[in-house]
């Protein structure tokens, strides 16, 4: 028994000395981030909203007189100028009227011819007094009622005549027409009120851009350096385009805020030479919210998110994690501005972040330097800070 009790104690020995005798496992290595420093660059910060596309000038043609549709000769969809002929009514009816009314004028002038006459020989028979003073009224009354007659055939067949013109529905305006409402032998109404929509014609060039920017955005819109007859640059982008292609500038402002929405009406207006751009498009244009600055920049994915503030993980001099809270900016592609929180002198960490903790020691590695932005980079966002 002695003997078995010293051999397990002699082996349970040796076992402790063998592990004991064994090299311990080399710690493992820091892990290896990488660093970027922030980026100073002048900003242009833009203002986005949604916005509606609107002809300068919209005319619905409608005829001034009633009739049967002669002839149409417009293409339809085709750019009209102001005076083209576009359709004709039946001018059978107007031209009868016409020469009736001009029959009626030269009878009217006969007539007046004929008692002014008379009142010229009644005025040298009343110096004799050959005639009398009742006769003399008499023909003196005739007159001026011969004279009204007249008057009022000239004033029928002016009418008559521009009842005859109106036949001739032309253009109102320059700009692209839309398709015929009626054709050809249709009977259409002329006049105030009931008169039919023959077909409508819109502006292609300047055209309008409509949008509702808050209240809080007009002393930003006012007084954001400018002169004072400069105007204020906008730009615009159709759904599906890149960037904001599209320049112009806003040339007014309503002259009060909705009070339901608090917001107000702004118009931008732009140049539209290739007709790109369509009335009753939607789009997006964006207005300058100030003039450029000097603003701190780091790349986006280096933001982290808790429940009530933003932050960025920094290495310091002795290659340790420190957290930073931010105030961050706009963003500019893959870059966040940074208004709070961050020196230029700051190591921001961009890449190796999940698994990162405060206090950790770490190997840095300088992130390559990516594309130089332009010397004025523009931020497009609707809110000067992150979402």
């Amino acid at each position: 028994m002695k003997i078995r009790i010293t051999a397990l104690l002699v082996a349970s020995i040796a076992a402790t000395l063998i592990s004991c005798s064994r090299p311990k496992a080399p710690s493992p290595p820091p892990p290896k981030v990488t660093v970027a420093l922030p980026q100073i660059m002048t900003v242009t910060n833009w203002d986005e909203y949604p916005g509606h596309l609107q002809a300068v000038e919209m005319v619905e043609t409608r005829p001034r007189v009633s009739g049967y549709i002669d002839s149409i000769h417009f293409t339809d969809g085709a750019e009209v100028n102001a005076g083209d002929l576009l359709f004709v009514i039946d001018p059978r009816p107007y031209q009868a009227a016409v020469d009736q009314a001009k029959a009626e004028r030269q009878r009217a002038a006969t007539r007046f011819e004929l008692t002014r006459n008379d009142l010229q020989r009644a005025e040298s028979l009343r110096g004799t007094r050959a005639i009398s003073e009742e006769e003399y009224d008499s023909r003196s009354n005739a007159t001026r009622e011969a004279e009204a007659a007249l008057a009022a055939a000239k004033a029928a067949e002016v009418a008559g005549q521009l009842n005859l013109d109106y036949t001739r529905v032309t253009a109102a305006i320059s700009g692209k027409i839309g398709r015929r409402l009626v054709t050809v032998g249709n009977l259409v109404q002329g006049g105030a009120g009931a008169a039919s929509t023959l077909t409508t014609i819109v502006t292609m060039d300047p055209i309008y851009c409509y949008f509702d920017a808050p209240e809080e955005a007009l002393p930003r819109y006012n007084h954001d350096g400018r002169g004072q007859n400069s105007p204020l640059a906008c730009e615009l982008a159709l759904v599906g385009e890149e960037g904001f292609p599209h320049k112009g500038r806003v040339d007014f402002f309503d002259n009060q805020v909705d009070a339901r929405t608090g917001t107000i009406r702004v118009r931008g207006v732009f140049a539209n030479v290739d007709r790109a751009l369509v009335p009753g498009m939607f789009a997006k244009v964006r207005v300058p919210a100030g003039p450029p600055e000097p603003t701190l920049l780091i790349p986006d994915v280096a933001v982290g998110f808790d429940q009530n503030y933003k932050f960025v993980y920094v290495v310091n001099s002795t290659n340790v994690v420190e957290t930073r809270i931010i105030e961050p900016g706009r963003s500019l592609g893959a870059l966040r501005a940074v208004l709070k929180g961050l020196t230029p002198q700051d190591r921001v960490v961009v890449n190796g972040l999940t698994t990162l903790r405060p206090g950790t020691r770490v190997e840095a590695q300088e992130a390559s330097a990516p594309g130089t932005p332009s010397a004025v980079a523009v931020v497009t966002a609707n809110s000067s800070t992150m979402p």
